[in-house]
């Protein structure tokens, strides 16, 4: 199946579908300029795939980054919250229906592109691990780091890859090299958003994901930069293996994130306590034109 996810269906269920495809579009519109400046550069084939991964993981994450607290849940019911979201999203991926609009789009995605609970779960357990920081500072050492980044933002490109991959043939070798560039481009986008959101993680949700209890310093986060810098040259050399027409997406979205990781590596650590780093629009539109011309001026796989 090569369409839009709204393509199947007759009747009240095709209506039912596109609503929820609005639905899920609305989200990302809603929440990230940046992300939904990627999907556009998508193939039709992909990019309503692609919201729909993105709205359901946006909602969970905003179940325990604050929106369930400001509405009154304790982390008791948060937690409830939480697991109701879970177990609706892996019953309607084996039912493929659901009548919450997002996770009904995300079902359907997950079916079509072979998305089991082996990604999902792991995404939910990093969920769940951050509604358990509310009883106090969750200081994160290097193994429980890389455990929450897997399962927050890892697992997330490999869903991508799946939405990607689902119509293609490719060599072990070259499925070996898609599937760690997915990794590290997803790992990528995380570590640096740590490092753009240490006042509201430090602050506001008390998480240390990168350096446990202590405050960061310069070199601390010149550190991280230089992991950041590597995670995003290894996601680069898989680019090539893409389809062509989610080539443009990855490098905007990669380029957008690089030129992030520099205003971070050179804003000092105490600002970045304080405020949160941005790449202006026209930079970003720089950014995906030239990841527009550069990607049709490449060949055909």
């Amino acid at each position: 199946m090569t369409g839009s996810p709204s393509d199947q269906g007759d009747g009240a269920l095709r209506r039912f579908n596109r609503t929820a495809e609005i639905a899920t579009t609305d989200v990302i519109r809603a929440y990230s300029t940046s992300f939904g400046l990627a999907t556009r550069l998508l193939g039709k084939r992909h990019r309503q795939h692609v919201r729909n991964i993105y709205a359901m993981v946006r909602i969970a994450d905003e179940i325990v980054d604050g929106v369930a607290a400001e509405a009154g849940l304790d982390v008791t019911a948060q937690s409830a919250a939480l697991a109701s979201y879970i177990a609706e999203t892996h019953r309607s991926m084996r039912s493929g229906y659901s009548s919450d609009l997002i996770l009904h789009a995300f079902a359907r995605t997950a079916r079509e592109c072979a998305i089991g609970e082996d990604l999902t779960q792991p995404f939910f357990d990093s969920m769940t691990a951050d509604i358990g920081s509310d009883a106090g500072f969750a200081a994160y050492d290097a193994d429980a780091h890389a455990s929450y980044v897997y399962g927050s933002a890892e697992v997330v490109g490999l869903m991508c890859l799946q939405v990607f991959l689902r119509d293609e043939e490719r060599t072990d070798a070259e499925r070996e090299t898609l599937v760690r560039g997915a990794r590290q481009l997803g790992a990528a986008f995380q570590n640096v958003n740590f490092l753009r959101d240490l006042a509201d993680d430090t602050d506001r949700l008390h998480r240390g994901y990168l350096g446990g209890s202590a405050r960061l310093t310069d070199a601390d986060r010149d550190a991280w930069v230089e992991t950041v810098h590597r995670q995003l040259a290894d996601a680069r050399e898989a680019i090539p293996l893409l389809p062509k027409d989610a080539r443009a997406a990855v490098r905007s979205a990669l380029a957008l994130f690089a030129a992030l990781t520099s205003r971070v590596a050179r804003t000092p650590v105490e600002v970045l306590y304080r405020t949160r780093v941005r790449v202006p629009d026209p930079v970003k539109a720089a950014l995906a034109a030239r990841a527009l011309v550069v990607t049709a001026l490449e060949r055909e796989r």
